[in-house]
């Protein structure tokens, strides 16, 4: 069944601004925020603003985030309180929109913040790959030798994107020397998790939901790594299959036996967060799966991390959003976003372009999104 959100003349939304955004966002950042947000505007047939506080009083303003919003500061003082106020998600605190939420600490006296749901990494079960969250080097040290009993682990900075701030190890005296890089206050005030290193050739899911006053998308695809300007491997894109409604009608479609696990887990992930932390409201909730083989070469699966504001695949999650309000009949497209490091690689076309250009963080960028495939109608 399909669940849209409706409002009335009395709630609909003037204007759309991309608002906040880090202070140090680069030019490619920037440009995919605000083409994000014009495009919903679009969608929201409001206007488009920069954000400007006394400019825009009295308007209703429907918020397009680059981050996650923490509800007793940025969210509030901004006026949200419900998930059609805004493209993106609000945590009752901040540590809840990163990484470290997907598992326990190691021991009863391990050191956690305030807030802290203790029982959420249990139920969590094995919607994720073993591990844990630890917030001092002491348990970190304590957590990761326990974990390389069964194999190699991965070290992960809680708040770092694109597969970027990970680091592989192998045995104790590895670990040893990856914790004496870490800086004891940053792992106090952000913790840092250990997780079990899925080994070969490992596949990442995107499993999500989307919505907007009038519209509800749900969605799994792949995504698919490329090389930045330094070399490393990091995120290259995503390519959706995306259905009008929620995870009931996505799990109504036609889906391979792992893209069908990828969403259970997702869906249990989102479902045990929710609950535990009540605080979260969302518009847009995706979660990254991976799947691949442990040391003991059995398949696993598991959610590495959430994201409750724009990202990667957002640009694909809107055109699907655009193609269902254009044809109210339609009920899947094939959506994908794409990112290539280089000046060698040609300029997408300008319905699909979102940045060409020389960034100053990153260097020569290519972003674009677009739907390569419309499905079937009602």
């Amino acid at each position: 069944m399909t669940t849209t959100i409706s409002l009335n003349e009395r709630d609909a939304v003037h204007v759309a601004v991309a608002h906040p955004r880090r202070p140090t966002a680069s030019e490619h950042e920037i440009a995919s925020h605000c083409a994000l947000a014009r495009r919903l505007a679009a969608l929201l047939d409001a206007d488009y603003a920069d954000y400007d506080a006394a400019r825009l009083a009295g308007r209703r303003i429907y918020y397009v985030p680059a981050l996650t919003l923490v509800g007793g500061g940025q969210a509030e003082a901004l006026g949200i309180t419900a998930d059609h106020q805004l493209y993106g998600g609000v945590v009752p605190h901040a540590y809840v929109a990163t990484k470290a939420i997907s598992h326990g600490v190691y021991g009863a006296h391990s050191a956690r913040p305030k807030g802290w749901a203790d029982s959420l990494g249990s139920e969590l079960g094995e919607a994720v790959l073993p591990g844990y969250t630890a917030f001092s080097l002491q348990d970190a040290e304590a957590a990761g030798v326990a974990l390389l009993r069964d194999g190699a682990i991965r070290l992960k900075l809680p708040e770092a994107t694109a597969g970027r701030g990970q680091t592989v190890v192998r045995n104790a005296a590895q670990l040893r020397a990856a914790l004496a890089g870490y800086d004891a206050a940053d792992v106090r005030a952000h913790g840092l998790v250990l997780e079990s290193n899925l080994e070969g050739e490992v596949r990442t899911y995107s499993v999500g939901t989307v919505r907007i006053p009038g519209l509800q998308a749900a969605y799994v695809g792949t995504q698919e790594l490329t090389r930045d300007n330094g070399g490393a491997s990091v995120y290259g894109g995503s390519t959706l299959r995306v259905v009008r409604g929620g995870y009931d009608d996505l799990l109504a479609a036609k889906l391979s036996d792992d893209e069908r696990e990828a969403v259970r887990l997702a869906r249990h992930y989102d479902a045990c967060v929710q609950r535990h932390y009540p605080g979260l409201l969302a518009s847009r909730r995706n979660y990254d799966v991976a799947l691949g083989s442990h040391a003991d070469n059995v398949r696993r699966m598991g959610v590495l991390e959430q994201s409750w504001r724009a990202g990667g695949a957002s640009i694909a999650e809107i055109a699907a959003l655009e193609a269902f309000k254009s044809d109210p009949a339609l009920r899947s497209v094939t959506a994908q976003t794409c990112e290539r490091y280089g000046s060698e690689h040609p300029c997408p076309p300008d319905e699909a372009l979102v940045f060409h250009g020389r960034d100053s963080a990153v260097g020569f960028i290519s972003k674009s999104g677009r739907i390569t495939e419309y499905g079937g109608a009602e």
